[in-house]
């Protein structure tokens, strides 16, 4: 990959997430990015709590992140140029997360083409071996999709992202 096509995929990245008031509430960073695949974090946090008891990460967290880093992965597998929407997620949660400990997620695009886009993701807390959630996805260029981009990139140009 050129240098220049890694600098767009790393702005684009950082535009899902900074342009998004959920992946910005929740604290979301973006790890890495690449031609269809994706690494983001959620840093560990006392309000994302939701077992106060154990003082685990709250399960709808994880969730929302692996639902951005999967998405991240299919629109990138499309080659960024048009927004996806999730069409299909299921998420199989293996255990819990270690309290303390950041949620890493990784995630691939196993085929994009035409508009529809499989993706499979991970979940974890440094430990590899033994995912905390794994996840199977779709994702689906739609002429909603396509508008709310539209809609994205005008406020960007008029400088009101929000």
């Amino acid at each position: 990959m050129t240098p220049e096509r890694q600098k767009f995929l790393n702005d684009l990245a950082t535009l899902l997430v900074d342009g998004s008031p959920h992946a910005v509430a929740l604290g979301f960073k973006v790890d890495d990015v690449g031609e269809g695949d994706a690494r983001m974090r959620l840093p560990y946090r006392e309000d994302l709590v939701g077992d106060p008891e154990t003082g685990v990460i709250h399960g709808g967290a994880v969730t929302a992140l692996l639902d951005h880093v999967c998405g991240l992965a299919a629109f990138t597998g499309f080659g960024g140029e048009d927004t996806p929407a999730t069409l299909d997620l299921r998420i199989d949660y293996m255990r819990p997360a270690e309290p303390g400990q950041d949620i890493i997620a990784e995630a691939v695009s196993l085929r994009s083409r035409g508009l529809v886009s499989f993706v499979r993701a991970t979940a974890h807390d440094g430990n590899t071996d033994e995912p905390v959630a794994i996840a199977q996805a779709a994702f689906m260029i739609t002429n909603a999709s396509k508008a709310a981009q539209d809609r994205a990139r005008k406020a960007i140009r008029e400088g009101d992202a929000s």
